[in-house]
């Protein structure tokens, strides 16, 4: 988000004992995001417009490097310099860079992009914003700190998420069928108080912040379960977030449901489905500074 998705609220954790836990809960979920959705990351990466292939890459929101080794890997001249306000992330981030023996070529920084006044990034040639910038309050004063940034011809590119991604069938489980999309719904309800901008249309807002959209492709995710065994924790950890934010919201016979799916140990689990799809959406905006 961010994956993010459930996706990374890369902007402002929680604190204490339980931000531990969450943002443990949050890491995993952004690297089996990574590794469930890595094939659509390439395909997008693969379709950027430009013009030369950039030398620094600025990579906004990188949560735990979803983003970041997929245009390393892409990109394999280019720097990238990796900014998200969890510190946590980052040492993610950085760890797994030394894993892949590419840590010369990352640069991590902790920033709050919600502030006025950003760090110095660099002058990058490509900026890269996946499910981050709908965490963001106040997404106007980053466009307009990334127009600032780029040079003019340099590009500027935004991934967003149609909500969190969809894995049991309509009619499961068994007890409570449609269970998924009440969760759903209650989710987005209370995620559209906090993120107004998550699902957005951000072609309109790039071009009031001066940036010529060189084009907007949607990329439609629809993975069978049985691919990898990856797919079961990621469903797991995605309905658990999505449990965590809504279960004041959901009836006690649908909880109840939702906590045996979510049992790993139990007959009813996720895990022992062989009827999981990953269906999601992805919108890419391909914007230039002019």
């Amino acid at each position: 988000m961010s994956h993010a998705h459930t996706h990374s609220p890369h902007h402002g954790a929680p604190h204490g004992h339980h931000a531990e836990n969450a943002l443990d809960g949050q890491a995993e979920i952004l690297d089996l995001d990574a590794e469930v959705l890595g094939e659509h990351t390439a395909s997008i990466t693969t379709w950027l417009p430009l013009h030369h292939a950039p030398h620094h890459i600025v990579d906004l929101g990188c949560g735990t490097g979803a983003g970041t080794f997929a245009l390393i890997e892409r990109f394999p001249d280019a720097h990238i310099t990796a900014v998200d306000a969890s510190a946590e992330h980052l040492q993610r981030l950085r760890t797994k860079a030394c894993t892949l023996g590419v840590q010369e070529r990352v640069r991590t920084v902790q920033a709050d992009l919600d502030e006025t006044v950003w760090p110095d990034l660099g002058s990058p040639d490509l900026v890269w914003a996946s499910a981050s910038m709908h965490h963001m309050a106040r997404p106007e004063i980053a466009l307009r700190n990334v127009h600032g940034m780029l040079p003019p011809g340099g590009l500027f590119a935004v991934v967003e998420l149609a909500g969190h991604p969809r894995f049991l069938p309509a009619d499961a489980p068994k007890e409570q069928p449609g269970l998924e999309e009440r969760a759903h719904a209650a989710a987005d309800a209370r995620q559209a108080e906090h993120m107004p901008h998550r699902g957005a249309d951000w072609g309109p807002l790039l071009s009031a912040a001066g940036f010529s959209i060189e084009g907007e492709r949607t990329i439609a995710v629809n993975l069978d379960g049985t691919r990898s065994d990856a797919i079961g924790r990621y469903a797991t950890g995605v309905l658990g977030r999505i449990r965590s934010v809504v279960a004041d919201r959901l009836t006690p016979e649908d909880l109840t449901a939702l906590d045996q799916l979510l049992d790993a140990s139990g007959p009813h689990s996720i895990l022992r489905r062989d009827d999981l799809t990953v269906r999601t959406e992805r919108t890419v905006w391909a914007a230039r500074r002019i």
